[in-house]
């Protein structure tokens, strides 16, 4: 049985010192709440503070996004290496505001993905339609071909430590939410095509979030849906009560 994993993604919020009394406050709210697991991924400025705040409790950190390379002249960029010192865990890959504003493109989140699973980090990848998608009808052939090329090349060993976080693009930071039904089917044609390259097992066990503005009011229905195994939570994450909700939900 997949366990649920919610994930909070902090995007360009909260300075170190924030996110310190964040995890201080949060972590009794959260403690022995073992349904799900329960990953705050933070901007990089942020991680060492956030991962020393959450030990000893049941909080995991992670970054929001990984260069490929191990090390070079990227000024600005970060590897996994710097990420694994200062307490990461996990990794926010492909995130719609990655593509929209910074280039990244299928090619550069499968590189990503893989430099950061090469290294022992848990690669939360994102993909998921734009508007006019939706409108034309064609959600499941673009989900179906990031799923192949996100994934391209990457064993079935490796998968294990790939959650896919489905974001309508249209969904994101907009207030719109795709509904329980929308997210469950396309969450299942994320589903379908894995088990084409990877097969069945591979298909029911990896955990398939949903990452489109779910919020403590939504997050039970999205959640008790068959193919929404969590969510890639935006703004709920920056609230410690809404985040409990949503964890609650998720237990």
């Amino acid at each position: 049985m997949r366990k649920y994993v919610i994930a909070g993604n902090w995007k360009m919020n909260m300075t170190p010192s924030e996110a310190k009394a964040f995890i201080t406050e949060l972590a009794p709210c959260v403690a022995g709440k073992d349904g799900c697991d329960i990953v705050l991924c933070v901007p990089y400025v942020d991680i060492y503070v956030a991962a020393e705040a959450a030990k000893g409790t049941n909080i995991h950190i992670g970054a929001e996004n990984v260069h490929y390379e191990a090390k070079g002249a990227y000024t600005g960029e970060v590897s996994t290496a710097m990420l694994k010192e200062v307490g990461a865990e996990y990794v926010i890959i492909g995130h719609s505001e990655r593509r929209q504003y910074f280039g990244e493109t299928d090619t550069t989140v499968n590189l990503r993905t893989k430099a950061a699973l090469a290294a022992g980090l848990k690669a939360i990848v994102c993909l998921g339609e734009v508007k006019e998608e939706r409108l034309a009808g064609i959600t499941d052939e673009v989900v179906a071909m990031q799923t192949k090329l996100d994934l391209a090349g990457i064993s079935a060993e490796d998968l294990k430590n790939v959650i896919i976080a489905y974001e309508p693009v249209w969904a994101i930071g907009t207030g719109l939410t795709a509904t329980p039904e929308q997210a469950d089917e396309t969450c299942g044609v994320i589903r379908k095509t894995i088990a084409a390259l990877y097969g069945e097992k591979a298909a029911e066990e990896i955990i398939i979030q949903y990452g489109g503005s779910m919020n403590d009011k939504n997050a039970k229905e999205l959640l008790g849906k068959e193919n929404v195994d969590g969510g890639l939570i935006g703004g709920a994450s920056l609230k410690v009560d809404a985040f409990t909700t949503i964890v609650d939900a998720a237990n």
